[in-house]
């Protein structure tokens, strides 16, 4: 799914237009990355947690030379996310599986309708402040 996807979803959902849509995802993403840069981590509950780390330097080896190469460190961006997206995951992995297992056993596929998860409002929190 791309930004403007998710702007056209959002818009058709609240009625507002694509374009004051479009600018209040990117007002979003922006101040995540700005939290980012400031205070290394931001959390958003019932989502996840996106932590800037320091990765340290290391050995590697070219994949098409085979030669041996120096990685210096470097700060990367990592998201862990929350229960409630790991749940969401685990059922659509579970019903993969009934799916997959039906197909073996020349099942006819019915159509199983995806568990109902309401959505919860998004809390961010930094270090100093809740939003």
């Amino acid at each position: 799914m791309t930004k403007k996807e998710i702007v056209k979803a959002i818009s058709d959902e609240i009625g507002l237009t694509q374009l004051k849509t479009k600018e209040i995802v990117q007002k979003t993403f922006d101040a995540i990355v700005e939290t980012l840069i400031a205070e290394k981590r931001i959390e958003l509950r019932n989502f996840g947690v996106f932590e800037v780390k320091k990765r340290a330097a290391r050995k590697a080896r070219n994949p098409r030379t085979g030669d041996k190469v120096f990685v210096p460190e470097k700060y990367v961006v990592t998201f862990k996310p929350g229960k409630e997206m790991e749940e969401r995951v685990r059922l659509l992995e579970e019903q993969a599986a009934r799916e997959a297992q039906q197909s073996q056993n020349g099942q006819v596929l019915e159509d199983v309708p995806a568990p109902s998860i309401e959505p919860v409002p998004v809390v961010a929190t930094t270090a100093d402040e809740t939003l």
